[in-house]
């Protein structure tokens, strides 16, 4: 019945060293506790009979004792471990490898292409309840932001904290790539995927984005590439002695050597001009194949103090009764 039981409190269980105290006051009382009455000659009492109550009486003081350690236990907080769940789902295991250098911040996308790559990233993983997905960022170089998780919550609230410049400029499209690889390399899921998004050309970093292609290609990953920006030019915001002002400069995009990325790896390369381009793209990766991994459901952990509870209420109701009534006064 109570298979698997742990306790939120259990600290709380030192409260039944005060059943030491009681007992010995108990005892001390007992043997305290009797009449003294002037007789000629005790032979009589010592002859008299002892009831069945008689030895019984201590039963009172048993179930208090007993209804009081229940107590405690519900104090401790039971919580019912059998009903954690681990659970088979489909799903596929997915890295987001975001380019975050400060060309991302052109508006050609509303507010900005990052804030765009990140908002439609967001209801992508929304959406997929039981995928493990996982988040690189980069720009001069490269790094996990979250690793593979089911974890909703905690991927969505890293994604939030993005923003350019929180690494040095550049755009290191290979140590992305490469960096994504390691996250999913080692993954059993039958499908694995990293998705690029970047809005520039290869200039920075020690892989070369189609190195990098290669490893993912021998590790069985597939890459869809992404190039975010519109075409021809696009409003940047640029620093002058006036303040940050938008100015056009042109859109450059290395798409052949994304288009070489996903045909490698045997994905696929999108165009992505606006935000609603962006959404079909997602929309597309999002009717991949799935492969079934396994999700631990702790959230369904439940509170067992119930039948403690009663048990102890029981004891108590017992104690009071037979102290008024069977044991109230004993022959």
């Amino acid at each position: 019945m109570f298979e698997g039981l742990t306790f939120k409190n259990p600290e709380l269980f030192h409260i039944l060293w005060v059943l030491i105290p009681m007992v010995a006051w108990y005892v001390f009382r007992q043997k305290k506790n009797t009449a003294s009455i002037q007789v000629s000659s005790t032979a009589s009492v010592i002859k008299a009979p002892k009831t069945i109550r008689h030895y019984l009486r201590h039963l009172v003081f048993v179930c208090l004792l007993i209804a009081i350690s229940f107590f405690v236990v519900v104090l401790a907080r039971p919580q019912s471990s059998r009903n954690w769940e681990t659970s088979e789902t489909e799903g596929i295991d997915i890295v987001i490898a975001l380019d975050i250098s400060s060309s991302m911040l052109a508006q050609d996308f509303q507010p900005d292409r990052l804030e765009a790559a990140k908002n439609v990233a967001m209801e992508f993983i929304s959406g997929r309840e039981y995928d493990r997905m996982g988040l690189v960022v980069f720009a001069g170089e490269a790094f996990t932001q979250c690793p593979l998780t089911t974890d909703r919550a905690v991927l969505l609230n890293l994604f939030k904290d993005i923003e350019s410049g929180m690494i040095e400029d550049g755009t290191a499209i290979g140590n992305g790539l490469a960096t994504s690889v390691a996250r999913l390399k080692d993954s059993e899921a039958i499908s694995r995927v990293v998705i690029l998004l970047t809005d520039g050309e290869n200039n920075r970093g020690e892989v070369a984005p189609v190195t990098a292609a290669e490893i993912a290609k021998t590790f069985g990953i597939r890459v869809y590439t992404v190039g975010v920006g519109s075409i021809g030019t696009a409003p940047y915001p640029v620093q002058t002695q006036f303040g940050i002002q938008l100015r056009d400069m042109p859109v450059k995009i290395d798409e052949e050597t994304l288009q070489e990325i996903s045909s490698l790896t045997d994905g696929k390369y999108f165009r992505a001009t606006s935000n609603t381009k962006l959404e079909e793209i997602y929309k597309e990766i999002d009717a991949l194949e799935r492969s079934k991994i396994e999700v631990r459901e702790f959230s369904r952990k439940s509170e067992e103090f119930m039948p403690f509870a009663l048990l102890g209420a029981l004891f108590l109701i017992v104690s009071l009764f037979m102290r008024l009534t069977i044991f109230r006064s004993i022959p």
